[in-house]
């Protein structure tokens, strides 16, 4: 039986209203390079990965393509159009492998285009889960306490911190799982989930394997986010 293609899906479609800048948070560059293509160099160097696949707005395709030839993205294969929301691009995402062929064993790794700080282990290791126990959702304890409020305003108790992991990504499936995920969001009518991590959870059936991630595989949102992108971009972690 041949090996299954390993799929690096990454998700560029948001709009970054919360970075206050001039363009989505993904696209902001740094000495010329976005922070895309940061990230598409992650799955670059990792030897498992065979194709790189990017959702992203139809005005941004040639600036994500013209970024893939600048970074020497080999394993680049094409883009395919967000939607309005993170749900729809998930599904847009799902949909449009489906459409290129990419068969059901395939094993696709879903990866927010802003954690461009994605390790080699951590793709690494969801690879292997994924491979072994059927899917793997990266995740990290926290080492601070968590205040438990209504307002935002006054504490009403707290929560455990060791009951508690925050969801990374990558999120990673077999295509035939993700084909079932979307034939189960359109039955049960679901429409607006925050994450495919939420996603997979609202549907039920599905335990998903931990893998565990790292404080350096952090989601670029804010512009303080931003600064510490550059302080860190010339550190090679790995």
């Amino acid at each position: 039986m041949n090996n299954p293609r390993i799929i690096a899906l990454l998700l560029a479609g948001g709009y970054g209203l919360r970075m206050k800048s001039t363009r989505p948070k993904q696209f902001i560059e740094t000495d010329g390079e976005s922070i895309l293509l940061h990230t598409m160099k992650a799955f670059e160097r990792h030897p498992l990965i065979d194709e790189i696949w990017v959702v992203c707005n139809t005005e941004w395709e040639n600036y994500v393509v013209n970024q893939a030839e600048i970074g020497h993205i080999s394993k680049f294969r094409r883009c395919m159009a967000s939607g309005t929301t993170s749900h729809r691009s998930v599904m847009n995402g799902i949909k449009g492998l489906m459409k290129n062929g990419i068969d059901d064993n395939s094993i696709v790794l879903v990866h927010e285009g802003v954690r461009p700080f994605v390790s080699h282990q951590i793709i690494s290791s969801n690879i292997l889960t994924c491979s072994e126990r059927g899917n793997a959702v990266t995740a990290l304890y926290s080492h601070e306490s968590y205040v438990r409020t209504k307002d935002g305003e006054k504490s009403n108790g707290f929560v455990k911190r060791d009951e508690l992991m925050r969801a990374q990504t990558p999120i990673t499936f077999p295509m035939r799982t993700l084909l079932h995920i979307v034939k189960e969001t359109e039955n049960k009518g679901i429409y607006d989930s925050q994450s495919l991590f939420t996603l997979v959870n609202e549907i039920g059936g599905i335990e998903l394997n931990i893998v565990e991630g790292s404080m350096l595989n952090f989601k670029i949102t804010l512009p303080i986010d931003v600064e510490i992108y550059n302080r860190l971009r010339s550190v090679n972690y790995d």
